[in-house]
């Protein structure tokens, strides 16, 4: 395609797309009004009116639907074809969303969706409705000539770790394949600057319970002698780290990320981090975010200061979150870990370590046509070239579908921006930058479809 046409086909796009929003952003606040919260505690019949809010905002665009459940929460399929002989392009999102956590956090209810400043408040509005209505503009875009195969795949239950997504994959993966998967579950570097996310740290979740007597006995008749449980646990969980804060489980692999502006500035003003505490680890600080293994203690039981008696606690545990470099076996990660904490339990405590969760990471092999065209359609779009990112967290599913389908080419892409706190109190969109993603998705499936077969 000449230069010309190119420039013409962006300016076309970039019309529609503008002349789109206001329905898109509209259909967005609908969905973000929905608490499709898929936790077990949180009524399902949000996930299930979400799963049929998307189910119909496919159907208008003339996609053939279905809603499919295997065991969990329900996902959407939906399958239009493309011209003879075109690619085939599947876009994930997912529609179910993190709890709200305590609304006296937040600014604005959080799933009454409000505009402030540019930028949409509310729980999902981001994470990851804007996601699925990302895919709804691009194909809203292109209207009766979609210039290649699409399949919608939107999960309900990603939240909560995708537990139906392997049985999905093996009944339904003939519909789901495709020559390049678009997963927008991600972010950008920052406002004004796109970012394909390549790499992804894996994550091993663990329960490590600490035991000491078969009932809780006198502290001031027994203490000084007999350890109690939550002792021997603060040891476990300190033997974790070095004195810099790195993890100190031997044997995980470390990877090096990207060699991008990212200064401790930036890091205190992105992280929260209060004056006077210092970053742990070593390293470049998005080595140690992004490709380095790392470990957070996410809950204790035990009990609380206002409960608390004088007891020495016959039991403690503790649940940690161990991430993992984008290479490293999750099991196998799985059994450092609990090798090296048996290894340093205190006084012949009993101590078990048992696996609660754990997903691989991804590391992505960023070249050939889609990919170029990718970074293509990102320049285009916001007028600036995309930097590869890695992101520090965990997206299981990706890991799954390069697994399922080898041979597609994986983008993860995503609406998020350093400011957008998914999963917090006062979660956002940029509408701007979101406006910037569905036209950045409207010229990708235009480029793809017109590469040479």
């Amino acid at each position: 395609m000449s230069e010309l046409s190119s420039e013409k086909r962006t300016t076309d796009l970039r019309e529609r797309i503008r002349g789109l929003m206001p329905q898109v952003r509209a259909d967005l606040y609908a969905l973000t009004r929905i608490p499709s919260v898929s936790l077990d505690a949180f009524d399902p019949a949000h996930v299930e009116a979400s799963a049929e809010a998307t189910a119909a905002l496919l159907r208008a665009e003339g996609l053939e639907v279905e809603i499919v459940r295997e065991g969990g929460r329900p996902a959407v399929i939906g399958r239009r074809p493309g011209p003879p002989g075109s690619r085939t392009v599947m876009l994930y999102a997912h529609h179910d969303v993190q709890p709200p956590g305590d609304e006296a956090l937040w600014d604005s209810p959080p799933f009454e969706p409000t505009e402030r400043a540019g930028r949409l408040y509310g729980r999902g509005a981001a994470d990851d409705k804007a996601g699925v209505m990302a895919h709804v503009a691009a194909l809203r875009a292109h209207g009766d000539a979609l210039p290649v195969g699409v399949t919608v795949f939107v999960e309900g239950e990603e939240e909560v770790g995708s537990d139906s997504l392997p049985t999905i994959l093996e009944r339904h993966g003939e519909k789901l394949r495709a020559d390049a998967i678009v997963l927008a579950d991600s972010g950008n570097w920052d406002v004004g600057e796109p970012a394909l996310t390549t790499t992804l740290r894996g994550n091993v979740r663990a329960v490590i319970t600490a035991s000491t007597l078969d009932h809780g006995v006198h502290s001031g008749m027994f203490g000084g002698v007999v350890p109690d449980a939550l002792m021997v646990l603060v040891r476990l969980l300190a033997a974790l780290h070095d004195d810099e804060g790195n993890l100190a489980v031997p044997g995980l692999r470390e990877g090096v990320a990207a060699d991008l502006d990212y200064d401790e500035a930036r890091l205190r003003r992105e992280s929260g981090l209060l004056d006077g505490v210092e970053p742990v680890g070593s390293g470049s600080l998005l080595t140690r975010m992004w490709t380095k293994p790392s470990l957070t203690t996410i809950g204790i039981d035990a009990p609380s200061v206002a409960t608390s008696s004088n007891t020495l606690l016959p039991t403690a545990a503790a649940k940690v979150s161990m991430r993992i470099a984008p290479d490293e076996d999750d099991l196998a990660a799985f059994e450092r870990l609990r090798e090296h904490v048996l290894a340093h339990v205190p006084w012949g405590a009993r101590v078990e370590v048992e696996l609660d969760e754990r997903g691989a990471g991804f590391a992505a092999d960023a070249e050939g046509p889609v990919y170029d065209e990718a970074r293509a359609a990102f320049h285009d779009a916001w007028g600036v070239a995309p930097v590869d990112i890695g992101v520090g967290g965990s997206i299981p599913f990706v890991a799954a579908f390069a697994e399922r389908f080898p041979d597609a080419a994986i983008l993860v892409t995503g609406v998020e921006d350093p400011d957008t706190r998914a999963h917090g109190a006062n979660e956002s969109l940029h509408l701007a930058e979101f406006e910037r993603v569905c036209l950045a998705e409207a010229l990708l499936l235009a480029r793809l479809g017109a590469l040479p077969a």
